[in-house]
């Protein structure tokens, strides 16, 4: 029964990939329902953006010790003991009453949930296909998260509008119950160790170091120092911890994470890629959706929809990608794909004025989406090319933990890109329109706290010098945002030319 399933199925690719979709949205779909959730909780925006970061960093911490239980609890297991969880992570977090529920259900017991789900995601298609029915499922699972995370805002933005916040978390309880139903339809793969071989000790730095990572480069724009000095902490952990499996390895113990998989170039270079693929889309997507909400003024759902053109060239591209592999090598597609990212970040450079529409902006949205489509869809699958099947499971949690601290870091990031560009652009507009205060450091602070405080677009057109400045202000911002998005797909550019071609078996 199983060998049918592992040639001709699709249904095992379609559960996994269910999964991937409910992950990626939950750290998404909530970004424009905030304002709704703070009324109908009693509480305040910084709660409810906290929950949200502890969403992401509790799933990121979690990854490395999740991809291990795979060989000891087995993947498919795992899998659905993540899939339960995350059911009851969502049944809590849609009847939540306050603000503690919320995050008990959505950052707590869905974090864990996450992590225990994704790096099994992968695994499972590893194990079930091969070949091209191997890229194609692995394509396929792997920009499921990346759509999911762009049309989050619009899915958001319908429940907020038209229901309720809630039934976002309820419709992900739907799609839980459906993966749970359909279970018997993923093959079944034996644990390969007990539970004697799990490394507690390198489990326990590993949480240590990725959560101080992670919770540094989330509260990167709130205080800068304090979270530098916490990343490196992180770092330093994380580098103990990979000591600390060296010599437990040398000791012929079984290790959490063997390091010896970081001497596979395509894994350390893959999984690098998507790091900071998803890092670019992500803070690209937050970047454009904080100017049509705060510049101008567009709802939820209006939000959702402009930005709709990045999603739409993101799943095009990426169901295009595996059948031209036949053609041209996973590297080669993947860099065709940097490059048209790169052009559609040019696009995008020069079109965020007070007067942008929805047609400006969707040529440049949707070329930067294709281009990202051919990337995440092949990356999975080459990174994982040259790795023997019994590390498998350790191989997708370093690609599911890249994927992961590149979603975390991509907000936080660009938040602070975004705050240069604004600095960067009220320097333009006084040299421009106001020459005498050009180095007066008090003058340039003095038009930063009123540009923050204006807010309103209907203010701005009211008077033409602040339409002058403000456009001015406007363009250097995302202009700065957008060619250090262009910077960043130019840097995968570089590392996809480091990939060893692999060739598919027919």
């Amino acid at each position: 029964m199983n060998e049918t399933i592992k040639e001709h199925s699709w249904i095992p690719l379609i559960v996994v990939a269910l999964a991937s979709f409910i992950i990626a949205l939950d750290a998404t779909f909530m970004n424009v329902s905030i304002s709704q959730v703070v009324v109908d909780l009693n509480t305040d925006v910084s709660t409810i953006q906290s929950t949200m970061s502890f969403y992401t960093l509790i799933t990121a911490a979690f990854m490395l010790l999740s991809a291990k239980l795979q060989d000891i609890v087995g993947k498919k297991k795992l899998f659905l003991i993540g899939s339960a969880l995350y059911g009851l992570g969502t049944f809590t977090a849609a009847i939540s009453s306050s603000a503690t529920i919320l995050f008990i259900g959505w950052a707590l017991i869905e974090g864990i949930a996450g992590a225990l789900m994704m790096p099994a995601t992968v695994s499972i298609i590893s194990g079930t296909y091969s070949g091209e029915k191997r890229t194609v499922a692995l394509a396929i699972v792997g920009v499921m998260g990346s759509v999911a995370a762009a049309v989050g805002p619009l899915f958001g933005g319908i429940m907020t509008t038209f229901l309720s916040w809630r039934y976002g978390f309820a419709c992900e309880l739907i799609i839980v119950f459906i993966i749970l139903i359909m279970r018997n339809k993923i093959p079944v793969f034996e644990p390969t160790e007990s539970r004697s071989d799990l490394d507690v000790t390198g489990s326990i730095i590993s949480l240590i170091g990725l959560v101080l990572l992670v919770l540094g480069i989330l509260s990167l724009s709130k205080d800068f120092n304090t979270s530098i000095i916490i990343i490196i902490v992180g770092l330093v952990a994380l580098a103990i911890f990979a000591l600390f499996e060296i010599r437990r390895k040398r000791n012929g113990k079984v290790p959490l994470l063997d390091m010896d998989l970081f001497k596979d170039r395509n894994l350390r270079v893959g999984t690098l890629i998507l790091l900071i693929a998803y890092l670019a889309m992500g803070g690209a997507l937050f970047a454009v959706s904080l100017f049509l909400q705060s510049v101008l003024q567009l709802n939820a759902f209006d939000t959702g929809v402009t930005t709709l053109p990045l999603t739409i060239g993101l799943l095009i591209f990426a169901i295009l990608a595996p059948g031209l592999t036949g053609k041209l090598s996973h590297k080669k597609i993947m860099a065709i794909g940097c490059v048209m990212a790169i052009i559609g970040c040019l696009l995008l450079s020069y079109q965020f004025r007070l007067d942008t529409t929805i047609w400006t902006l969707m040529p440049g949205l949707f070329v930067l989406g294709a281009g990202l489509g051919f990337i995440m869809a092949l990356c999975t699958d080459i990174s994982l090319s040259n790795i023997p099947a019994e590390s498998q499971n350790n191989a997708s949690g370093i690609n599911s933990t890249g994927t992961s601290l590149g979603e975390s870091m991509g907000t936080a990031i660009i938040g602070i890109i975004l705050i240069l560009g604004v600095m960067g652009g009220i320097s333009t507009a006084v040299d421009t329109y106001a020459p005498d205060h050009s180095g007066d450091e008090q003058f340039h602070q003095d038009v930063y706290n009123y540009f923050q405080k204006v807010g309103n677009i209907d203010n701005i057109t009211q008077d033409s010098f602040l339409v002058d400045v403000t456009n001015i202000i406007i363009q250097e911002t995302m202009a700065f945002v957008m060619m250090v998005t262009a910077i960043l797909m130019a840097i995968v550019l570089v590392l996809t030319f480091r990939l060893e071609d692999i060739k598919i078996k027919q």
